[in-house]
């Protein structure tokens, strides 16, 4: 029968039975003489290594009247590590073998005090996970920024759950190293060493503050001793502020940077799916020197990204060294291989702007001509044609832009940028002139692809059937196409416009000076000088004909020919009627 002693290890009690307990006792005393001729951290790594046998007793000791034996001490010691297997000195830290160093014990999950920002969670999880904090850190403001502030939340909860390392053999587990003598001894001596450099410098920093000042003087002068610490309670107020301020841009440059990067990325991916870069929706608004470039378009709009998204990288960068001095800027070779890319970008994009740019250096023309079979004395009526299955347009007028649409499944542009005008000619017949322009890098590309516009337009019995529209490759969009459309017709001939040629006339000349806008729905007969309209009111006439014509008045209409004479000189009016009735004249 052996007696049973009450010990108490790092903070948790137990009992042990008497042999136990010397074997316990010796095994303590020769770590403490081996410590014997470096006391300085003595007291805290024996407490640290009194703590961790602590914790593995109370792993093995299940039932609070159970009883510590000798086995039990055994199996401690072999964890442990015994003090005479290796020498305590230096050389251990530098050449560390046998069964000792390899035996590890697993990680525990802590909060890191020694590398915090806030709580610590960020280096802690760095730990557990063998990464940089860094990455941790980026990883919580995405959170933040994506999950709409869901990050926040979810680190206050960590920063409550996870404790913090405080001893020497938290700090161990949390880095996932073996809780024994030897990395405790090891841990303790760098905290130690550190803490002795810090204290030396404060020293030196001191000592070389009071040399420098004059001290003799600040002591006779009391009252303006107590100037300097006001100012200089003051001075560290307002650089507290400061700080705070700094924080904040911090905190902008970080959120507007990972914001725009991934808009960046989003657009990258988004744009990629978008029929492998083709470039053929309205929505999405690439720039001109996107079209019809030398360069691929994958390549564009790699150049796009990088050439944005660096800059962006950097601010990035700049707002993490703002918030946290620990942060490590690029490396030489990281800045200047990020310095070449760009550039190269930016290389990339200038070349597709110049090229761009000789894209429009040149005018091209192709003219075509049709005749037909209309005579001096035929009718024609003329009205313009849009196309339904092409157009998503609600109205066929003339407009400056373009339209994405899809002819026999092949890419092409819609646009209704076209001139009607209407002139005379001394043919015995009608023919329709049509002017195709285009731009280019040199006049035969030009002229090449303003031939390729394609354009169509038919006579049906006398209606003469314009389409208000034209096709052309999509490549083409920012060479400033455009047709014209001229209709010759031969003197005393007619014409109708039809209402749907409202927008698309163009300066087109006739007797009365009417607008273009008002010359629709109305009948015309072609004249030397222009059209003569048949059966318009004189409320449209133009200024200048109403001021030259303002004494007379002629109208042509199925009732017959008026002619009216406004008198001057206190003479009478006069007005003739022609209809069937016979001549009237009053």
């Amino acid at each position: 029968m052996n007696k049973t002693i009450n010990i108490n290890l790092g903070g948790i009690f137990f009992h042990i039975d008497e042999i136990a307990y010397q074997k316990l006792k010796r095994y303590l005393d020769a770590i403490r003489r081996s410590l014997s001729d470096d006391p300085q951290g003595r007291d805290e790594i024996i407490n640290d290594i009194e703590h961790r046998i602590g914790e593995l007793l109370s792993e093995r000791i299940k039932d609070e009247r159970q009883v510590v034996n000798e086995n039990d001490i055994d199996e401690i010691t072999k964890i442990m590590g015994k003090p005479e297997d290796y020498l305590v000195d230096e050389e251990i830290f530098e050449d560390e073998t046998g069964y000792y160093k390899t035996r590890t014990s697993n990680k525990k999950l802590y909060r890191d005090g020694e590398d915090k920002f806030l709580g610590g969670v960020s280096s802690g999880i760095a730990h557990y996970f063998g990464i940089d904090a860094l990455w941790v850190r980026i990883l919580w403001i995405v959170l933040v920024v994506a999950g709409f502030g869901s990050g926040i939340p979810i680190y206050i909860l960590l920063w409550i759950l996870i404790p913090e390392a405080t001893t020497t053999a938290e700090k161990l587990q949390m880095k996932g190293e073996a809780v024994n003598i030897s990395n405790i001894e090891k841990k303790i001596r760098e905290e130690f060493n550190e803490v002795t450099s810090r204290v030396k410098d404060g020293v030196n920093d001191v000592t070389e503050k009071v040399k420098r000042s004059n001290f003799k003087k600040n002591v006779s002068s009391k009252s303006k001793s107590g100037l300097d610490e006001i100012i200089d309670v003051l001075s560290k107020i307002i650089l507290t502020i400061f700080k705070v301020f700094g924080k904040f841009i911090g905190i902008i440059l970080i959120l507007i940077a990972s914001l725009t990067l991934i808009g960046l990325i989003f657009g990258i991916l988004s744009v990629g799916s978008i029929g492998i870069l083709d470039f053929g929706h309205d929505w999405v608004d690439y720039p001109p020197f996107f079209f019809d470039s030398v360069i691929p378009s994958w390549l564009l709009i790699l150049f796009t990204f990088i050439a944005a998204g660096i800059p962006f990288v950097v601010l990035f960068m700049l707002g993490l060294k703002i918030l946290s001095s620990n942060i490590n800027s690029f490396s030489t070779t990281t800045k200047l291989s990020l310095l070449g890319v760009w550039i190269i970008a930016l290389l990339g994009l200038g070349f597709a702007g110049i090229n761009f740019a000789t894209q429009r250096a040149y005018d091209g023309v192709y003219n075509e001509t049709q005749e037909l079979p209309i005579t001096s004395m035929d009718t024609l009526k003329i009205k313009m044609v849009g196309a339904e299955n092409l157009s998503n347009r609600t109205e066929l007028r003339r407009e400056w832009g373009f339209e994405t649409v899809y002819d026999n499944d092949q890419q092409k542009l819609y646009s209704t940028k076209l001139n009607v005008d209407i002139k005379t000619t001394e043919k015995l017949e009608a023919f329709v002139k049509v002017r195709k322009e285009s731009q280019g890098n040199n006049r035969l590309n030009a002229n090449n692809d303003a031939e390729a516009i394609e354009y169509q337009f038919n006579l049906n019995d006398k209606n003469l059937l314009l389409n208000g529209y034209f096709l052309s490759d999509f490549k083409n969009k920012f060479k400033d196409q455009l047709v014209d459309i001229t209709v010759y017709l031969p003197i005393n001939s007619v014409v109708y416009l039809d209402r749907s040629t409202r927008t698309f006339l163009d300066d087109v000349d006739n007797v009365q000076n009417i607008y273009d806008r008002d010359m629709p729905k109305h009948y015309y007969k072609m004249t030397e000088n222009g059209l003569q309209c048949l059966d318009c009111d004189a409320a449209i006439f133009g200024d200048d004909y109403k001021k030259k014509h303002e004494n007379f008045n002629l109208k042509i209409d199925e009732d017959g020919v008026e002619v009216k004479i406004n008198a001057k000189n206190g003479k009478s009016d006069a007005k003739v009627k022609i209809d069937e009735n016979g001549i009237i004249i009053q």
